[in-house]
């Protein structure tokens, strides 16, 4: 005779409410879940493999180009170019901004002019709601030269990115105000924005922050996703070379 176990409703739900809090802090620190058009912000949790699913193919090759108007921190020349996908109301991408991307410029391989970074736009609108006008904001301030001023202002002020501080911001910098608020107002960066968003996408681009190590001499790339160490870049620097 077999014995049987019967749980009642009440002691289900605090085991569901557990099991949900312990997925929730797990998720916190390995990036976060995904949302529903498929964008993520952050690293992923990896699925458990399927030991009778037959081996994953090797990933294709990415394709991603670095264009004359994109904004290139470093050696412009240099054969190898990291390119970040961000968006600048994504925490993970300040995360990004404030540890590997810092690294980075503090490395021997930028330092050398051997490789650079290259910046581009990946504003998640639907979860991200101030995500496009500051991306929007950072592309007027590069027509008055200070694209990377305004970009490390937004990543250290991410949580006042309303209009109004845009603005402030832009003055704060010693930008012309009345060429950058007609700037911003009209929209004139949106069709920029929404190009590097598309290049994002087709790049492989899921979440944010994404990026694509880039030998330009070789056409090889090696896609990063997530607020990764700088070790993992590194990697991928390597991978290219």
């Amino acid at each position: 005779m077999s014995d049987t176990v019967t749980i009642k409703k009440s002691t289900a739900w605090k085991l569901a409410t557990f099991v949900f809090a312990v997925l929730f802090v797990i998720s916190i620190f390995t990036g976060g879940f995904g949302y529903g058009d498929d964008s993520v912000t952050g690293g992923a949790v990896a699925p458990i493999p399927n030991p009778s699913a037959p081996a994953p193919s090797a990933p294709a090759q990415v394709t991603v180009e670095v264009e004359n108007d994109d904004h290139i921190l470093g050696e412009e020349n240099a054969d190898i170019s990291i390119i970040e996908f961000s968006d600048f109301q994504c925490p993970f991408c300040e995360r990004a901004f404030s540890g590997a991307v810092t690294d980075l410029k503090n490395s021997d391989y930028f330092k050398d002019g051997d490789v650079n970074f290259v910046f581009k736009q990946f504003p998640l609108n639907s979860i991200h709601p101030q995500a496009q006008k500051a991306a929007e904001a950072s592309e007027c301030a590069g027509d008055q030269g200070k694209f990377w001023e305004y970009h490390d202002t937004l990543f250290q002020n991410q949580n006042s990115l309303g209009i109004s501080n845009l603005k402030q911001y832009a003055k704060d910098l010693g930008l012309d105000s009345s060429e950058f608020d007609s700037c911003l107002d009209d929209g004139d960066k949106a069709s920029v924005v929404s190009d590097d968003l598309d290049q994002a996408k087709a790049a492989g681009g899921r979440g944010t922050p994404y990026f694509v190590v880039y030998n330009k001499k070789t056409g090889d790339t090696a896609p990063v996703s997530g607020a990764v160490p700088f070790a993992q870049l590194e990697a991928a620097i390597q991978a290219v070379l």
